[in-house]
């Protein structure tokens, strides 16, 4: 037996022959294949001609006679296979190792249930299920699979962890795993535009507060107020003003420094999501035609393979003289069957192939973009803060002039330059005389 394709294929191209040629006579030249074979081994025909041999209690087939004596083949060889040739499970020569699944979970087995190669009944020993197909996709199953190493086994990567599918919150049906990582995305989306939406109000407060400050700045309230204080007084107005050209500059920063790169930003990552869930949602539905095209292989295939059994039991009990002829053209039929089996079979793991590479290259695409999202918002985060820092610095400059002038108002000095300006005479008055 050679592998091919990652399935089984017996040299001599046993695809498609019948469930159960039978014990055919041997040819001219093989005579002395007749002679009684070992306990629990069985001599058949290959639809080529070839003889081949098969342990009912091991299910294992071989080119090679088993030696009387023993119990085995004697001599290896080359092509001995302990199993029967299988493709996703089905005999390339038998019967499907079951019906055809059309359930949403489908199990497949390397060999099928423990049969004769090219025998529709399965004897008690079966074989363990190997491969378990869930929505298209073919997993190893969790009983038999060998252990896999992580793509990225030090980190946490998204290209590891997401390629089953999950039931939905409803429990209604099933969310794809790449699915759940571009809700994930879009959701980080959604929350940079209402970051950026926090910002433009940030802005719009801003700017109101300034106008605001602005009119107060030129109120008119307290005008005449004189001395250290009248001047501490006019300073206070005075820094109103200053303030509000701080913030006024504060809230045009903010557009151009935050608010602006968020929004760009943003419409980029929109892009970048949108082209990641269409290419994978192509994949996807790729995977699932191959798929469906398989499962009509398997059942072409078992058709052929039972309209080539009940023509070869005509022929064992003599019904017609056209039988021999009928039994040829079943045979072709259910060979061309078993290579369409195999020709969609090795489609659906070429596509299977392409959507895995792509879901590899594409989640870790994620990963950067999610990275470079968290770290731009931080970025600009980071500015907001800074930019705020330099706002109340700047509106401590302002009132910095108003503190200096309150720590100098003197109401002493004040009387006496208010004295000094508008005295009206230092000479006091006496008692009259008589």
């Amino acid at each position: 037996m050679e592998k091919q394709g990652g399935c089984a294929k017996q040299s001599g191209s046993l695809d498609g022959s019948a469930e159960k040629p039978g014990m055919v006579p041997p040819p001219p030249g093989e005579e002395s294949q007749t002679v009684v074979l070992p306990p629990g081994w069985q001599s058949y025909l290959s639809p080529q001609g070839r003889r081949y041999y098969v342990n009912t209690a091991t299910n294992e087939t071989t080119w090679e006679r088993p030696s009387s004596s023993s119990g085995i083949p004697a001599s290896p060889g080359p092509h001995r296979s302990s199993l029967p040739p299988t493709v996703n499970g089905y005999h390339t020569s038998g019967t499907p190792a079951h019906p055809p699944e059309t359930a949403h979970m489908s199990v497949r087995k390397s060999t099928g249930d423990s049969q004769n190669l090219g025998s529709s009944s399965p004897s008690k020993k079966q074989s363990k299920e190997n491969t378990i197909t869930i929505n298209c996709v073919t997993f190893p199953h969790p009983d038999t699979m060998p252990e896999q190493q992580l793509l990225k086994p030090t980190e946490w990567s998204y290209c590891d962890y997401f390629w089953a599918d999950k039931k939905d919150s409803q429990g209604n049906g099933t969310v794809a795993g790449f699915e759940l990582l571009l809700q994930k995305q879009l959701k980080g989306k959604q929350m940079q535009k209402e970051m950026s939406e926090f910002i433009r109000e940030r802005i719009k407060i801003e700017e109101e507060y300034a106008k605001n400050l602005a009119k107060l700045s030129q109120n008119s309230l307290a005008a005449q107020e004189e001395g250290s204080l009248g001047e501490a007084w006019a300073q206070v107005k005075k820094s109103l003003a200053d303030e509000a050209e701080v913030h006024l500059k504060f809230s045009a920063k903010l557009h151009s420094e935050v608010e602006k790169p968020l929004m760009n930003f943003r419409e980029n990552f929109k892009k970048d999501m949108k082209k990641c869930d269409h290419h994978i949602a192509d994949l996807r539905k790729q995977l699932a035609s191959r798929y469906a095209a398989v499962e009509k292989a398997r059942k072409a295939l078992t058709e052929r393979q039972r309209d080539l059994e009940m023509k070869t039991q005509q022929l064992e009990i003599k019904l017609s003289n056209k039988t021999e002829e009928d039994i040829k053209k079943a045979r072709r039929k259910s060979t061309q069957a078993g290579d369409d089996l195999m020709r969609c079979v090795d489609l659906y793991n070429q596509a299977q192939s392409k959507w895995f590479e792509e879901m590899v290259t594409t989640t870790l695409e994620l990963e950067r973009l999610e990275v470079e999202r968290v770290e731009m918002i931080r970025q600009h985060l980071c500015q907001y803060t800074q930019l705020r820092h330099e706002t109340d610095m700047f509106n401590q400059s302002t009132v910095e002039p108003v503190d200096q002038l309150l720590r100098k108002v003197d109401p002493a000095k004040d009387r006496e330059l208010w004295v000094r300006e508008h005295k009206t005479g230092n000479i006091r008055p006496v008692d009259m005389e008589i």
